[in-house]
């Protein structure tokens, strides 16, 4: 690992990311002693605030962002001593040596954490080369979204590459940062009892689903632009399915993990122009209800007609050793019945029951990874009911429930972006994503989307408040499989 920076900086500090994520995860690191001692976090975007001003709009984000009981009054004042502010505009290279003057001294290390419009990456890698803030004491991470196909990323990628050499370029997948996420390499290499049966001679088929209730919620010109495909499939579930499927790294350190993720992503089957009608779904929401309220059609919410869909599901294949022949089913959407994320391991049934001769009936197990809002690991094993079973014997499928909120309620739960920002400032790489994982997910992708226009695919109209287009009940049904719901 290389040594921790003695200085941060952060474009598109005045951004709704930096005031719900990034300014309170900072703050969370400060409070809890964990922040290099005399690091300094300078801010810099378009706004006009000098260090006074941007303090006070920090102060602003905190109250409103962190949760009561993280409020320290001494803490909270001690952290904004660390903040400063330079104001940039970073389409020209104009006003780059006054940031660098503002920076001073970065002989102790700069990490800096890129959060702009990717139109913005080229010149701003630009400016920081021009104004000595690209050495090799400085680590740059980048915040999605890396382009919008292969080509586009591709581009950024030769862009950032020219300046900042693959080992000191943190690409950021906020999801790697959850903490339910980093359990599932702890429940796979950690425990003798799942890795011996974590193939497809045991496991009949993979679900991961990623369901939001929320519709654009002010990201109308991004997400418009960008679907659910490349927002949620391309870098969140990829990277989920990647880490369910990769074989076991030779150890926790970023060559050996980002090796085994990208053998995966590599050997996913292109769903090809004659497969993507038989092997996607896609749809795009509907006027509807979701808890309760009345919402809106996408098109309304939008304010004009557009075809960019807000559902995906999909059946991908791994074409491995490890993983042939078991279907991994993905979908995502938004305007759904409830929020959450989660994987679902659908173990195949035992190969003979003793129980069926007395009216015992089995139900496969199944391991079921909550990622959000809960956080718990529940394995459903079949057991049987009290009684004399003069009748038969009853069986019933009864949860086994790891509660990782309870077994660790000593533990505070962390904002994903404070390990990630944390990772950035020590040079950690493991939990950041590498080019070749990248172009191999865009790589994917881009053919489905192919398979759209080949096919004059448009979005199917969905409910709000329901699990998508009825196609995607479907697609799983075809192979007797249900969605879990």
């Amino acid at each position: 690992m290389a040594s921790p920076a003695g200085k941060l900086l952060l474009f598109g500090a005045t951004g709704d990311l930096a005031q719900r994520m990034l300014i309170p995860s900072l703050y969370g690191l400060h409070a809890d002693g964990l922040l290099p001692e005399g690091l300094t976090i300078t801010g810099t975007a378009r706004s006009d605030h000098d260090d006074a001003g941007y303090r006070e709009f920090a102060r602003a984000a905190l109250d409103e962002h962190l949760p009561t009981d993280r409020k320290d009054a001494a803490a909270i004042e001690t952290f904004l001593t660390r903040l400063h502010y330079q104001p940039l505009d970073a389409s020209t290279l104009e006003g780059f040596d006054e940031l660098a003057e503002k920076l001073g001294d970065i002989s102790g290390g700069l990490a800096i954490f890129l959060s702009t419009a990717p139109s913005l990456f080229g010149p701003t890698i630009k400016g920081l080369e021009s104004a000595g803030l690209a050495g090799p004491n400085v680590r740059i991470g980048l915040e999605k979204p890396l382009g919008h196909d292969l080509p586009s990323s591709r581009e950024i990628n030769d862009i950032v590459a020219e300046v900042f050499p693959e080992d000191r370029t943190f690409r950021i997948d906020h999801y790697l940062g959850k903490e339910t996420v980093q359990n599932i390499m702890a429940l796979r290499f950690g425990n003798a009892l799942f890795e011996p049966v974590w193939n497809a001679q045991a496991i009949e088929h993979v679900q991961i689903t990623i369901s939001e209730t929320v519709g654009l919620e002010g990201r109308a010109d991004y997400y418009d632009g960008s679907g659910a495909l490349r927002d949620m499939v391309q870098n969140h579930v990829l990277q989920l399915l990647a880490l369910i499927a990769m074989e076991p790294p030779a150890k926790i350190d970023g060559t050996s993990i980002r090796d085994e993720k990208v053998k995966v992503l590599r050997s996913l089957r292109p769903i090809t122009s004659e497969l993507a009608p038989q092997m996607t779904v896609t749809g795009q929401y509907g006027s509807g209800a979701v808890g309760g309220k009345p919402v809106g059609a996408y098109d309304e919410e939008l304010g004009r007609p557009s075809d960019t869909e807000t559902f995906v599901a999909l059946k991908a294949n791994i074409d491995n050793w490890r993983w042939q022949g078991v279907p991994f089913y993905l979908r995502t959407g938004k305007r759904l019945p409830e929020r959450y994320s989660e994987i679902v391991i659908q173990f195949k049934p035992v190969p003979h029951s003793i129980f069926s001769e007395r009216g015992g009936i089995l139900q496969p197990n199944t391991l079921v990874i909550r990622l959000q809002p809960e956080e718990y690991v529940r394995l459903l094993v079949m057991a049987k009911e009290p009684g004399l079973d003069r009748e038969g014997v009853r069986l019933r499928e009864v949860p086994l429930d790891l509660s990782l909120t309870t077994a660790f309620a000593g533990a505070r739960r962390r904002i994903a972006y404070e390990r990630l920002l944390l990772d950035l400032i020590e040079g950690d790489p493991t939990l950041f994503v590498r080019r070749d994982e990248v172009e191999a997910q865009w790589g994917w992708i881009d053919q489905i989307r192919a398979g759209w226009k080949a096919n004059n695919m448009t979005p199917k109209k969905y409910t709000s408040g329901s699990w998508g287009p009825s196609t995607s009940i479907a697609l799983t049904e075809r192979d007797g499989v249900t969605w879990y719901e």
